[in-house]
């Protein structure tokens, strides 16, 4: 009897089949075996590494339209990759990719609005004695709005990003200004803006620059005695992403030519995204009118992930490089670096490295050893948060339920647990603690803390709930 998905990829090789030679699909796809078809996913599996690079490189356009074909708009492509095993008893292990599904963001020939005999526009970007070519837009097709992890720390910066994305230069928010923390997403979330919009509205010119290589273009063009040229070539563009915005503080001739492009960007209906590691009221060193237009339109914040977040964008990681790691591993990733997300997927990308390299197995304790790495000498102090996380599923209850007002016997003791952890492990005052625990004011808070201490020196069960909830978030 056919299976599902053994009756779709025959379907699909039909299709194929009239696309392609007959010697190319020998090769290429009769080795494919289909493996299942789970939540809109075909995974199919491919003898080698270099079968699915072929794949990808050569057939991904003509996969994903048969894909799209069968199972709709939302069908995804997924592979399995057998992988070498010398132990010739086993069977080999395989692991798991996703298709990749990116699109090349070049953009469109600009149009230069002068007489071909008088000579061209000079591009910044390229370099004097090298062939002209067109404008690329600098991105990286990596960061784009599927690989972007929402939480509550960037719902608000990632939503206004998507409605840009969806009417560049048609909505209130332009200029829109990104800010936040190092390693917060504010250049990931720059990059998916442009990306979709290149999607969307391939046409349209987008121009990814930094702050710091505009402004080195700048200096160039003032010694070329090119300065027109420059800001001819910068009101062509579209939509124009100025990273780390705050580094034109202080260079006036740089922000006052900034400001010219802003305003013909601007009035021209053209978008204009910027980044910043702080809000416009705080960037010392600008020009009072360059930050009055900062203002105009949207400044959204991205704050530092909680750790249900971290954990999420650990797994969306894991996920694009079709490798499993233990849950505890992960979890503790995620807590451990909560500042710095390219840091926690810095830690990640080492800890894969030296468990493949040097042939180990990936455990909590060289997770450790690699985390000791990233934030030597620093001292981590354990959050509310993941208290709150670790008590609720050593005794499976949704930390939802945690958090709520119900008064049940057993949500109510695990509630009183993680206040009594929570005083003894964080520096927080009895009132926050009690915020995070269902708004319970201080007095709670100290009832529940004597209350867990009666019934550990009474209660032998509770007692060994608390030594192994200790050992789980005990680091050392």
């Amino acid at each position: 009897m056919t299976l599902e998905h053994e009756k779709l990829w025959i379907a699909c090789l039909k299709v194929i089949k009239d696309n392609i030679s007959l010697q190319a699909f020998k090769t290429w796809f009769e080795p494919i075996i289909p493996v299942k078809l789970e939540h809109g996913a075909l995974t199919i599996q491919v003898p080698s590494h270099f079968f699915y690079e072929w794949l990808e490189e050569n057939y991904i356009d003509l996969l994903r339209k048969v894909i799209k074909k069968e199972l709709g708009t939302e069908g995804r492509l997924e592979y399995n990759i057998v992988m070498e095993n010398n132990n010739t008893k086993s069977t080999p292990y395989t692991v798991k990719l996703p298709a990749l599904t990116k699109k090349p963001l070049r953009n469109q020939p600009v149009n230069m609005p002068i007489d071909i005999n008088e000579g061209q526009i000079r591009n910044p970007f390229i370099i004097p004695g090298l062939k002209k070519v067109n404008v690329e837009s600098n991105l990286n097709p990596s960061y784009s709005f599927e690989n972007f992890v929402e939480g509550d720390c960037n719902r608000l910066a990632r939503a206004s990003g998507y409605a840009v994305s969806n009417k560049p230069g048609g909505t209130a928010f332009n200029p829109l200004l990104i800010y936040g923390g190092v390693g917060l997403g504010k250049t990931h979330l720059a990059h998916s803006i442009g990306i979709s919009i290149k999607n969307e509205f391939p046409n349209k010119t987008v121009l990814y620059v930094g702050s710091e290589k505009f402004a080195h273009q700048f200096i160039d063009a003032l010694k070329n005695n090119s300065t027109n040229d420059f800001i001819h070539f910068y009101q062509m563009i579209d939509v124009l992403i100025i990273d780390d915005v705050q580094f034109f503080a202080g260079k006036e001739k740089t922000q006052d030519v900034f400001f010219h492009v802003f305003n013909h960007l601007h009035q021209n209906g053209k978008q204009i995204i910027l980044t910043s590691d702080k809000p416009p009221v705080e960037m010392q060193g600008m020009e009072q009118r360059l930050l009055s237009r900062f203002k105009w339109g949207l400044s959204a914040d991205l704050s530092a992930p909680d750790l249900e977040t971290r954990i999420a964008i650990l797994e969306k990681k894991m996920y694009g490089n079709g490798i499993e790691l233990p849950k505890d591993v992960v979890e503790y990733l995620a807590y451990s670096i909560n500042t710095n997300i390219r840091e926690m997927e810095g830690a990640l990308t080492s800890l894969l490295a030296q468990a493949s390299l040097n042939k180990k197995a990936i455990s909590l304790d060289l997770a450790r050893q690699m985390v000791d790495k990233f934030v030597k000498n620093t001292a981590r102090e354990v959050s509310i948060e993941y208290i709150q996380k670790v008590v609720s599923d050593y005794f499976d209850l949704p930390i939802e339920i945690l958090k709520s007002k119900t008064r049940k016997r057993e949500v109510v003791q695990a509630r009183q647990i993680s206040m009594y952890f929570s005083k003894r492990m964080t520096k927080s005052s009895l009132a926050n603690i009690g915020a995070h625990c269902g708004g319970k004011d201080h007095a709670t808070v100290l009832h529940a803390c004597r209350t867990v201490t009666n019934l550990s020196e009474t209660d032998k069960r509770f007692r060994v709930y608390l030594e192994d909830l200790e050992k789980k978030l005990t680091l050392q």
